[in-house]
């Protein structure tokens, strides 16, 4: 029995994604007039189809399609739940989820959209209903939630069979309490907000939130 998407199977197949050293964005070979590239990440990049709108192709990076199966199983875990996407299947290098509307909470700080309280909240209840199903709740960052209609939707999962704790949403919610104030409602320029991504992929593990935050507030003060 055919399903709606598998009308994207052979435009799928004209993309390639390659992985990048030092958690850099994938690289995307290949194009297809009916897809469109709505999500870039370090090991996969996601695609909408114009032929199936209602879906969203997560592609993975060749050396990491292991990661595909595993992404499959925390969704089936996770069941449905208003907090995460639906996946309908999983292929040899790709998923298949459900198009979930809104804009990411990096594209929120560009353009200067005011993020909700509210949001930082639905996390907070997202990551303990994740740690009700036996799993943790890891690699949640500004990319990886949506604010849609004004609520938080998470959409990338891949990493909650993983042990120990990352702590990037525990500093983004400090972050968020402490210092958005100051920028909510203004848009930060993008070399600035991947300056301060950077800086905060290679920080030292010796370098406390509050130091780093400092960093930052002297380099927002410096360009002001």
């Amino acid at each position: 029995m055919e399903n709606d998407w598998d009308k994207a199977i052979g435009s799928l197949s004209k993309i390639k994604v390659f992985s990048n050293p030092n958690n850099e964005p994938v690289t995307i070979c290949g194009e297809a007039n009916d897809l469109k590239c709505i999500g870039v990440g370090t090991d996969a990049a996601v695609f909408q189809s114009l032929s199936v709108p209602a879906y969203a192709f997560k592609i993975y990076a060749k050396d990491k399609v292991h990661k595909v199966k595993v992404e499959a199983t925390v969704y089936q875990v996770l069941e449905e739940s208003p907090y995460f996407s639906t996946c309908f299947a999983a292929y040899n290098e790709y998923l298949v989820l459900s198009y979930e509307e809104g804009k990411t909470l990096f594209d929120c700080i560009l353009q200067g959209i005011h993020i909700p309280k509210q949001v930082i909240n639905e996390v907070e209840e997202a990551r303990e209903y994740v740690r009700k199903k036996g799993l943790n709740p890891r690699d949640i960052h500004l990319k990886n939630i949506l604010l849609q209609n004004g609520r938080a939707k998470i959409i990338d999962v891949s990493e909650y069979t993983l042990q120990g704790n990352d702590h990037r949403w525990e500093h983004l919610k400090k972050g968020y309490e402490q210092y958005y104030h100051l920028i909510d409602g203004n848009s930060v320029p993008f070399w600035l907000v991947e300056t301060i991504r950077k800086w905060y992929n290679q920080r030292g593990k010796n370098t406390s939130f509050e130091e780093f935050a400092k960093n930052i507030l002297k380099l927002m003060l410096k360009n002001k």
